[in-house]
């Protein structure tokens, strides 16, 4: 077992476990972009949401929405950012499925989701719209 996350649920690795169910581990974030910064690990490693077996997606984001309870109630934050950060382009660094659940505030100097990214499409929504249908085809 070469993935860190998955030595993190077997155990093998020490961690601040805030929530487990039978789909999922909850542990602090050992590098915290904010205090209670969690994530959100499923036990069946998947790289990506893509890769989540579709039996396994609703507890993990049950578990998503158990832990933002945990920690709206325990650090009475202004509100959360909750995400995937799935593949190198969107800064993965680990390949095993993780979601982020960050408790934010208003005086924390972060930004929405809209400001990770600043990349305009050339086309427009209706052009991608086509694309996106075409390719379901």
């Amino acid at each position: 077992m070469e993935c860190l996350f998955c030595k993190i649920i077997a155990k093998q690795i020490p961690s601040e476990v805030i929530y487990e169910n039978d789909a999922s581990v909850a542990v602090l974030d050992a590098a915290p972009r904010a205090p209670g910064h969690t994530m959100v690990l499923p036990k069946v490693h998947a790289e990506s949401i893509l890769d989540l077996p579709d039996t396994v997606v609703e507890p993990v984001f049950a578990a998503v929405k158990k832990v933002t309870a945990i920690l709206q109630k325990a650090l009475a934050p202004d509100g959360f950012t909750i995400g995937i950060n799935q593949g190198r382009a969107a800064g993965q660094a680990i390949d095993h499925l993780h979601i982020h659940v960050i408790p934010r505030w208003g005086s924390d100097n972060g930004g929405s989701i809209h400001s990770i990214v600043t990349n305009i499409p050339k086309e427009t929504p209706g052009e991608i719209r086509s694309k996106i249908i075409k390719s379901m085809s």
